[in-house]
């Protein structure tokens, strides 16, 4: 049976590394309103640990604000609950189904807490990267040593991996500069 190095198999693994990581980021609260910092609040809704996008609309109406409307009224103090107990610092406000929850700005302290946090989520998508690059080179030293590529082929094949893990690299220290703007500039 021989092995095949397959590069969009690698590209594929890069691409959900990449994904992840701008998943992270986008649920650092930056000062900005924005619906990825609460999608993934869990309600106790039903009897069973319900998404919040499962129980309500979200939308962001200003740039401060985020309105959750809540589609069974019996759910709205569970909302509220969650939201509050996020851990997010966000203090919704009830009128009726619906929760206006005000996004108040960031201090200094706080800002430099959230690039270290980005800085973390970079690191481990870097090494996301990484792994998925060991991969592809432990594959193609198994090829060579099974004799199925020759020595050039290795090492151009190679060369395509290493140049494919700092293309993912450099789009990872580009989503983090972009983050770190973001952040310092609210």
């Amino acid at each position: 049976m021989t092995e095949k190095l397959n590069i969009d198999d690698l590209t594929r693994r890069m691409d959900g590394a990449i994904s992840s990581f701008g998943h992270d980021l986008a649920g650092l609260r930056t000062g900005r309103a924005s619906s990825s910092m609460i999608d993934h609040i869990m309600i106790d809704a039903y009897g069973s640990k319900t998404p919040l996008e499962q129980v309500g609309t979200i939308s962001v109406p200003e740039p401060r604000t985020i309105s959750v409307q809540v589609w069974d009224k019996g759910l709205v103090i569970s909302v509220e609950k969650a939201i509050q107990e996020a851990g997010l610092g966000l203090n919704p406000q009830s009128d009726g189904q619906l929760l206006r929850i005000p996004v108040p700005e960031l201090n200094e302290e706080r800002r430099g807490e959230l690039i270290k946090i980005a800085g973390k989520y970079a690191e481990q998508s870097k090494v996301a990267v990484r792994n998925i690059r060991r991969d592809g080179m432990d594959s193609i030293k198994n090829m060579e040593k099974k004799s199925e590529i020759g020595k050039d082929e290795g090492i151009s094949l190679s060369s395509d991996v290493q140049n494919l893990t700092d293309n993912y690299t450099k789009q990872i220290d580009e989503n983090l500069s972009n983050k770190e703007k973001e952040i310092k500039q609210v």
